[in-house]
């Protein structure tokens, strides 16, 4: 009887061992600091979706839906925003979430040294915490885009006793309230969250565990998916879509992506900027017009992606039509450098992520200015050192995208006004900020819209960033995932995901 008891007592442990999941997820890179007030790349905002709540949310078309905030009401000035919170949520430290961590959050927000979330809380002027669920935000004006910045990163509540206790080290141990915990990270390699017991929403969480694992090579990415190795792959190469369709073990969902890819120039961020295509815009347009827009996304992307000139995609209502995609024009550029004093050519040096597609891009790119007298040097980087360097100014120019916000300012604003918090071009140009501060009091559609074509006016000839083409978030997924919504901010959300094994 003895050992029927053992043997049964050690099939239970085995068969309770065999129901915990872990679910891997390939990305294309590694994260930067795990700290929603200081990071800034598309793959750490991946894992904020399973450790980091946000007070309001997205749906797949778009409307804002709330998470941890459950009721918001503008004033009818414009001048407040009255806003109700969860009360069955804690941090993962076991510190509880309520109005005052929201107004804790937000001074973090605007104030720590190095947060890139100051310019998307800048109308915040002060929190009134009204009760113990219940806060106001008091704007210094009104301002249009406050509930959607708190869509991302700057609605992302932190536990205030754990930034109070670690400063500066958060981003190495970080605690949200979202329904997995940080368990542990080792660099390049892997970053494991649990899932959080204690989670206002846990019925709806199906795994044990999410290992996210940094894996550039697209080829190398999607073999592990084949091989059983990983269960979903954020941004399947388009080149890979006719392989991937014809697997009967992979399931392939797209989504058209809210942001766009380009190249940014230091025009003012430091000494480097002091360089031909930094002080010059010609140099600059002539870039532009060396590019093959179209012939880039049928080269590289197997035509499944849409070229592009703006911040917002052709097909957004907020494009500006008075400048569309312009084509290819090689001897207009080469007139460009003539009159800017380089008839004989120039070289540019260009940093981009050391991952397949944006070598590949580069590459296309590279061959296309040749022809014009451009002469890029490609040097590339691991994405976030790249990011570190390219906010520092320790570059030329830098391929690099965003991947985009529910409301437009989000795409512009932080990028070309003066002090913006994500300003890597140094660009600064009084025009350019009245227009897009002016956007951000409009409630009227038309109104905001005709401040953006009035910055358009001025960013197509000044250039500080050229843009090339807005992208669809391709994720590929084991036949045996279930419940997965592909979004345009291309998150992966695993609330109601499962896996059959």
């Amino acid at each position: 009887m003895k050992n029927l008891t053992l043997t049964t007592a050690a099939l239970a442990l085995m068969a309770s061992g065999a129901m915990a999941q872990d679910l891997r997820i390939a990305l294309q890179s590694d994260a930067d600091i795990l700290d929603p007030d200081q990071s800034r790349t598309f793959v750490g905002r991946i894992i904020y979706t399973a450790l980091c709540d946000k007070l309001v949310d997205i749906t797949p078309d778009l409307e804002i839906i709330p998470q941890l905030a459950t009721a918001w009401t503008v004033a009818e000035d414009g001048m407040s925003i009255d806003m109700t919170v969860r009360e069955d949520v804690v941090f993962h430290d076991g510190t509880a979430f309520n109005a005052q961590a929201v107004a804790d959050n937000i001074t973090r927000s605007q104030t720590m040294d190095g947060s890139m979330r100051k310019s998307e809380l800048a109308s915040i002027a002060s929190v009134d915490v009204t009760g113990d669920y219940t806060l106001t935000l008091n704007l210094t004006g009104p301002d249009a885009t406050v509930i959607a910045q708190l869509a991302d990163r700057a609605g992302m509540m932190v536990s205030p006793t754990a930034a109070a206790a670690m400063g500066d080290d958060f981003g190495l141990a970080p605690v949200c309230s979202g329904p997995f915990a940080f368990e542990e990270r080792v660099a390049q390699d892997k970053i494991v969250l649990k899932k959080f017991a204690d989670y206002w929403n846990a019925d709806k969480i199906h795994f044990d565990s999410v290992t996210y694992l940094p894996i550039p090579d697209t080829t190398v990415r999607l073999a592990n998916l084949q091989s059983g190795d990983i269960h979903i792959l954020e941004r399947l190469a388009p080149t890979d879509l006719a392989q991937v369709n014809a697997d009967d073990s992979i399931n392939v969902l797209s989504a058209v992506s809210m942001g766009y890819q380009g190249i940014t120039f230091n025009v003012g961020n430091g000494e480097q900027a002091d360089n031909p295509f930094g002080t010059d815009p010609r140099l600059r347009q002539a870039f532009s017009y060396a590019i093959d827009r179209d012939a880039i996304n049928q080269v590289v992307f197997e035509g499944a992606f849409a070229a592009g000139n703006q911040p917002f995609p052709p097909t957004s209502p907020w494009y500006d039509a008075d400048y569309p995609v312009e084509g290819r024009d090689v001897e207009k550029a080469k007139a460009l450098l003539a009159e800017a004093g380089y008839p004989d050519g120039i070289d540019l040096v260009v940093q981009v992520p050391n991952t397949t597609i944006p070598l590949q891009l580069m590459q296309v790119i590279q061959s296309m200015t040749a022809e014009a007298g451009i002469n890029i040097e490609i040097v590339s980087k691991e994405f976030a050192t790249l990011l570190s360097d390219q906010t520092a100014g320790d570059y030329q120019a830098s391929q690099i995208g965003w991947s985009g916000r529910v409301d437009p300012d989000g795409n512009i604003h932080q990028f070309v006004t003066t002090d913006g918090g994500i300003n890597d071009a140094g660009y600064s140009n009084a025009t350019v900020d009245d227009a897009l501060n002016a956007a951000r009091t409009q409630a009227d559609v038309a109104s905001r819209k005709a401040q953006y074509d009035a910055a358009r006016d001025v960013l197509i000839n000044d250039a500080p960033l050229v843009y090339l083409y807005h992208e669809s978030w391709i994720t590929a997924l084991d036949a045996n995932i279930e419940g997965y919504t592909a979004y345009p901010d291309g998150m992966i959300r695993l609330e109601g995901v499962t896996l059959s094994e």
